[in-house]
């Protein structure tokens, strides 16, 4: 089988970590009347249909995702409501592996005596999972809550698979990562004066206090991750993919949050030469990534006889040895905000969350446009996106989307170490997939490589990246700001539509875009006039020598290189001196 469990993977179980061995009594511990139970999709589905904040509608489950779930024929979608919270708390998370040891030591008092009361209080069950869809890169993975977690945890069977579903996962590649291991406690309310007894450095951080009502903990190195706190379903399906691109990388292969696909021109007129292209895009939810990712004609501007094979919209690893990559979920989890009740999307619906639910027709139905809430949310079945593959080649085209007002719609950067630069130092804006304010939603972040689930070193990012560079993939940076052009402000600036930008993309694959020499960055590109041919007025529209009040333009493009160096020199690539070193001098201007 691919991943280990312990027993197997450490040569002494006394080599696992403190808080590896408190999820594993917890799995083979006992619970209010008993063991917890291993529970099937069936059977948490049915769960889930009897507790109180889920509503069970009247639209019915996709057909195929019935059948891989092994639910009844005739099974209804489920809306779960999941409260005030509807985005992920990134500032919940606490890692273990960075802290002192006093603070572990606080950190594994405060999980046993977690378990503890959620051992005394409540039934437990088990739900197995494979994550991963091709045999040569499937990790097991574990998730043990409370029955009042049910639908969580039928929706995480839902984004990846039911053990059970997954016959080969017995004959997979053996791979030497441990298992995942998962333990959910969304009813745990933190006792402030027993943690400030515990550990009393904890309340004179600020940061602290933003975890009193949640706490992530995240063991990466031993693959065990604790929710405390936490009823959103992102926490549970965004920190096992942190688990599975950890083990990935632990692996050799580099991490991606992003979406990939392949467009095979062998068919097309005039474009035969082509022949089989990977393009992946790289950004926050919001970015455009899936856009770009999921479209099948990009805005009907891909030649005709195309063949679009769709891996992913959101998580895979790149193997550069073997030039292949892996998808690592079977579904897509999806905003809603732009569906209508008449959307052929619904077809394809397997549950949603944070919904408005409403009586239409005598039937109650889960309505979309985030009427209810920011960020309503649903896991539909990838068959959504037509022909689907679960390993997908070498990308030819990597592509970052920033939401950076002194970049052009795209630039090509033909230096590997700016690229890797760019990348690692990806500014973009949060959206409400993100449980923060929206003073803080319009404030520009750097959030390396658009993955802020990373939990291990920036400095080994940065080296897989360039490694996939200099295996022969091309990069490109994108301001994927919608309003994003600089004009005479920061404030003031040139729309760039999304068919532009769907255009742009159909020409990088095309390889019609002639370019010249960016005016201010060293070591990148920009469209030639010759773009106009294929979009009348883009150089002129775009064309950075032009910006008005020049000088404040540059003066802005300089802080923001600046930014980006300040970032990484005080990042882990200080382990990293030659490779710190390259990719600082990168980061360069003509003025």
């Amino acid at each position: 089988m691919a991943s280990k469990p312990s027993w197997k993977y450490y040569k002494r179980l006394g080599d696992m970590s403190p808080l590896r061995a408190i999820a594993e009594s917890v799995f083979n511990g006992q619970n209010a009347t008993g063991s917890p139970r291993v529970v099937s999709a069936a059977e948490v589905y049915k769960m889930a249909c009897r507790l109180p904040h889920v509503t069970v509608t009247d639209l019915p489950i996709h057909k195929g995702s019935i059948k891989r779930l092994g639910l009844p024929a005739d099974a209804k979608v489920i809306n779960d409501n999941h409260g005030d919270v509807v985005g992920r708390s990134a500032e919940a998370r606490v890692f273990y592996n960075r802290v002192s040891p006093e603070e572990q030591n606080a950190i594994e008092a405060m999980l046993r005596e977690a378990v503890y009361e959620m051992q005394v209080n409540h039934d437990l069950i088990i739900c197995e999972a494979v994550v991963g869809l091709h045999p040569d890169m499937m990790v097991k993975a574990r998730l043990c809550a409370p029955e009042t977690d049910a639908s969580n945890m039928f929706n995480w069977l839902a984004n990846f698979n039911p053990l059970s579903a997954v016959p080969e996962y017995d004959s997979s590649r053996e791979l030497d990562v441990p298992d995942i291991l998962f333990v959910a406690y969304p009813d745990w309310e933190p006792d402030l004066d027993y943690l400030r007894r515990l550990y009393p450095p904890w309340f004179e951080d600020p940061l602290f206090h933003r975890w009193f009502r949640g706490c992530v903990v995240v063991d990466e190195v031993h693959k065990t991750i604790f929710n405390l706190g936490l009823r959103y379903f992102g926490e549970r399906k965004k920190g096992t993919l942190t688990m599975a691109w950890t083990a990935g990388m632990d692996l050799g292969a580099v991490a991606a949050h992003g979406s990939i696909k392949e467009i095979d021109f062998s068919h097309c007129p005039g474009y035969e030469h082509r022949g089989k292209q990977v393009i992946s895009f790289y950004g926050l939810s919001g970015s455009g990534k899936s856009s770009h990712g999921n479209s099948h004609d990009n805005g009907g501007t891909l030649p005709q006889g195309a063949k679009v094979t769709i891996a992913h919209d959101d998580a895979f690893q790149i193997d550069y040895k073997n030039r292949v990559c892996y998808v690592w979920e079977p579904s897509l989890f999806d905003k809603t905000d732009a569906r209508e009740l008449d959307h052929p999307d619904w077809e394809y619906l397997i549950s949603t969350q944070n919904m408005l639910v409403c009586e239409v027709d005598g039937k109650r139905v889960p309505y979309g446009q985030d009427v209810r809430n920011k960020n309503g949310r649903a896991i539909f079945a990838r068959e959504l996106l037509g022909a689907t593959t679960d390993s997908i080649g070498f990308p030819h085209h990597v592509n970052w989307l920033l939401k950076d007002t002194t970049l052009p719609p795209i630039i090509r950067i033909t230096d590997k170490a700016l690229a890797v630069a760019m990348g690692a130092t990806l500014m973009t804006k949060r959206t409400a997939a993100e449980n923060v304010s929206l003073e803080e939603m319009k404030k520009l972040k750097i959030v390396p490589f658009a993955n802020p689930f990373r939990v291990y070193e920036l400095w080994r990012d940065c080296e897989g990246y360039m490694a996939v560079f200099e295996a022969g993939a091309n990069c490109y940076a994108w301001n994927a700001g919608g309003n994003g052009l600089w004009r005479s402000s920061d404030e003031d600036q040139v729309p760039i539509p999304l068919q532009t930008s769907l255009h742009l993309h159909t020409l990088v694959l095309t390889g019609e875009i002639e370019w010249e020499d960016h005016p201010y960055i060293e070591g990148a590109q920009v469209p030639a006039p010759s773009i106009d041919k294929f979009i009348p007025g883009y150089y002129e529209t775009y064309d950075l020598t032009k910006v008005q009040n020049k000088d404040a333009y540059l003066e802005t493009l300089a802080h923001r290189f600046q930014q980006r160096r300040e970032f990484l020199e005080s990042s882990d690539l200080q382990e990293k001196p030659e490779l710190l070193k390259m990719l600082v001098d990168s980061l360069k201007l003509k003025v």
